[in-house]
């Protein structure tokens, strides 16, 4: 009787969203990020209880330990949730993003387009980091469904937080606009499709959503004020001393 092949284990960054916190390697900001208050808003605020080694489970763990990797882990040869060889990022069918691009923007200036609120082009890595993690120090975030699995998988997810503070960005205008806080919830929904490799390692992801969703929660209360670019005075330090929570607007 053929004796059967022993399945292949499972790598930690699909079994522990925080596996590759655990990285000895050179940190952006010198030393691993603490996510412990957004794991403790998703435990407190999550829809779905998905079973651990469930497909869910093992998607949402991955795309835990990308973000990061990739908000995170300054050098790209790093990152072990990737295909080093194909890995590339897009946003609702756009142009496919280099890794060293969204090393060098950061990820929420990779994901979010110019708008009336923000621009990415006004706001370097740092700055972007501070402006939404100061409005929402925590950004949680999980997969809702799962439609299909590896080689493609395509899902659905949520990211939610509390606007706790008041926005202050730089538009496409370059106007500085400050959203006086609500202290209510934000909520936005989107859909992945990620191709893997036989590591379940990341060749490419694909995030659709409504890229406007999260500043008209931001601004559901018409609180905005615009001040013009000649008056602005907006802020140019970056937020290396800050204690990190969250960093992305897709992945926690």
């Amino acid at each position: 009787m053929a004796e059967e092949k022993a399945a292949p284990a499972l790598p930690d960054y699909v079994l522990d969203p925080d596996a590759v916190l655990k990285d000895d390697i050179s940190w952006r900001y010198k030393r691993a990020p603490d996510y412990s208050k957004t794991r403790k808003v998703y435990e407190e605020g999550k829809k779905m209880n998905h079973e651990a080694g469930s497909l869910p489970n093992l998607v949402e763990n991955l795309v835990k330990n990308w973000e990061i990797e990739a908000s995170f882990k300054p050098n790209f040869a790093d990152w072990r949730t990737v295909d080093q060889e194909t890995y590339v990022f897009s946003v609702n069918g756009g142009p496919t993003q280099s890794p060293s691009h969204m090393l060098r923007v950061g990820t929420y200036n990779a994901i979010i387009p110019s708008n009336p609120y923000y621009d990415p082009e006004q706001s370097d890595f740092a700055k972007s980091h501070k402006t939404f993690k100061r409005m929402m120090p925590t950004f949680a975030w999980e997969v809702m469904e799962v439609y299909s699995g590896p080689p493609v998988v395509v899902f659905k997810w949520r990211h939610w937080g509390q606007m706790v503070n008041d926005y202050v960005g730089v538009n496409e205008k370059g106007d500085k606009v400050t959203i006086k806080a609500h202290n209510g919830p934000i909520d936005i929904e989107g859909i992945v499709i990620a191709k893997v490799n036989d590591k379940l390692q990341i060749q490419s992801i694909e995030v659709w959503q409504d890229p406007m969703e999260m500043f008209r929660q931001i601004a559901k209360n018409g609180d905005v004020v615009i001040t013009p670019r000649a008056e602005a005075g907006v802020e140019s330090e970056g937020d290396e001393g800050e204690e990190h929570v969250s960093a992305c607007p897709i992945a926690h």
